[in-house]
């Protein structure tokens, strides 16, 4: 089954005298790379949050953020007190990156208090006589719920990505098998140019070493018969359909293979010599490149 990197998940959740709210997304990457942005007053949260990434999803770059906040506004306001000086860094921050936007004749969204107050520094929590253990249990437990969301959702995109690259690969075989049609025809009328252009040479030179001409001529032959490569292409379409139909992880396989499909579709190009068979390597080529598009996005 192909799974996608592209997903999206949002959750809310309860527990421990709190709520919270998830939010995971993630696009294509050459390997896994985790962007956590979570309450760091939680010890331990955001080491247990990632080991637990790193052990579901394989690839991708993938950001999650967490907002938890205090059942009830007055216990939220006796236990949290602000940093006066972390908040007027911030303000000033804001302030200048406002100046700089507008100096660009770009207009920002205005930052909420609560955008504000989830800056890291601005709530001093030193004061709050919490055990968040059992908060960080309550968070950790709410996590498979998430992942299962995320995971369906790049599940769903895989389908859809399945079915987009199998009709590509649809579309090579059936570029590979007009392009041995003309590879075959030709082959009969480059067969039959050799032989008049060898004819030619022999009655007009004298002194010609013969089997040396008839040599290179041979070599001639050698070097524009497509055949080798379109087996090749044959083969790379047939592990390409196995890779689809694997369950496993096979991201990394077929980015390798797009580019053996692309070596034999360049070599095909430059041993064309004919007209027709030049258009039909180009056309591969171009669906090819497609297709590697959709196969980076496969974990």
């Amino acid at each position: 089954m192909t799974v996608s990197m592209t997903g999206f998940a949002a959750r809310k959740g309860q527990g421990a005298g709190h709520s919270w709210m998830w939010d995971v997304r993630s696009v294509n990457g050459k390997g896994l790379d985790l962007r956590l942005r979570v309450p760091d007053w939680i010890d331990g949260l955001e080491l247990a949050l990632r080991g637990e990434l790193a052990r579901t999803l394989q690839r991708g770059n993938v950001s999650l953020s967490l907002k938890v906040a205090r059942d009830g506004l007055a216990e939220g306001v006796e236990g949290l007190r602000v940093n006066p000086a972390a908040l007027s860094a911030v303000l000033l921050a804001l302030a200048a990156v406002e100046d700089h936007a507008m100096v660009h004749g770009l207009t920002l969204r205005q930052p909420t208090s609560a955008d504000v107050l989830a800056v890291r520094g601005v709530l001093d929590s030193s004061a709050v006589d919490v055990d968040v253990a059992p908060l960080r249990a309550a968070i950790l437990a709410d996590l498979p719920a998430l992942l299962a969301e995320f995971q369906a959702m790049r599940a769903a995109e895989g389908l859809a990505l399945n079915a987009v690259i199998a009709a590509q690969l649809d579309q090579i075989a059936t570029l590979v098998a007009q392009a041995g049609t003309e590879a075959a025809a030709r082959r009969d009328a480059q067969s039959t140019a050799l032989r008049e252009a060898l004819a030619r040479v022999l009655a007009n030179a004298e002194g010609v070493d013969e089997t040396r001409l008839a040599q290179e001529l041979a070599m001639i032959a050698v070097k524009t018969d497509v055949t080798e490569e379109l087996d090749r292409l044959a083969a790379h379409i047939a592990a390409a359909r196995t890779l689809l139909a694997d369950q496993a992880q096979v991201g990394r396989k077929f980015d390798f293979l797009m580019q053996e499909f692309m070596r034999e579709a360049n070599t095909l190009c430059s041993k064309a010599q004919s007209m027709t068979l030049t258009r039909i390597g180009l056309d591969l080529k171009t669906t090819i490149d497609q297709m590697r598009e959709q196969v980076q996005n496969v974990e």
